[in-house]
């Protein structure tokens, strides 16, 4: 798939204030950090189509990004650690699953693990959720690039034992880094087939 235009569409802190044109979604969804940002950037090739920051939990809202005027990318909350209150919190966390399990033109959820992590029980139990609400995923190994591929094998086997053991049909892997590149084609040909 070629990338002709992409751009930010608007923020919607809930469902209803999603956009209305019904266009194929796809989600992307990890812990706070985990390069959601930098990943969305890549699949654009534009350095500031969705905002990078050090500072973990700064996306509170549904982010919408319009790809080739065909089909968006929607950036939601890293769950975990975030510097809001528990209200807020509950908040954003109430407004993805309400994305995730309700909206009707999502096709796909893309969940970002840090590749360099051991497997981590938020991401376990947040998968198994997934898993529960019959809402279909994909994993998408980030950072690849801050560690040996050996290192990042191990990790993947490691965290399919961990986490994927139950999972039937075992959803598609992909490993990804932001800075080479790595994973790129892998992740819109993925994309493409769903739109196809």
């Amino acid at each position: 798939m070629k990338i002709k235009s992409a751009t930010f569409e608007l923020s919607a802190p809930n469902l209803r204030a999603c956009p209305r044109l019904p266009l194929p979604e796809f989600a992307f969804i990890g812990r706070s950090n985990v390069g959601k940002s930098s990943l969305i950037n890549l699949l654009a090739e534009k350095r500031d189509l969705a905002k990078v920051s050090d500072l973990p939990g700064k996306t509170r809202l549904l982010n919408f990004f319009l790809f080739n005027n065909q089909w968006r990318l929607t950036d939601l909350p890293g769950y975990g650690y975030a510097h809001v209150s528990k209200q807020e919190r509950a908040e954003f966390n109430e407004a993805t699953a309400a994305y995730l399990t309700q909206r009707e033109t999502l096709r796909h959820t893309y969940v970002l693990i840090d590749s360099r992590l051991t497997p981590q029980g938020i991401d376990l139990d947040f998968l198994a959720w997934l898993h529960g609400e019959s809402v279909p995923f994909s994993i998408v190994f980030t950072k690849s690039d801050k560690q040996s591929k050996d290192a990042t094998a191990t990790s993947l086997d490691r965290f399919r034992r961990a986490a994927l053991q139950d999972i039937l049909p075992e959803p598609a892997v992909f490993i990804t880094s932001s800075k080479t590149k790595h994973g790129r084609q892998d992740l819109l040909a993925h994309l493409a087939a769903q739109l196809a």
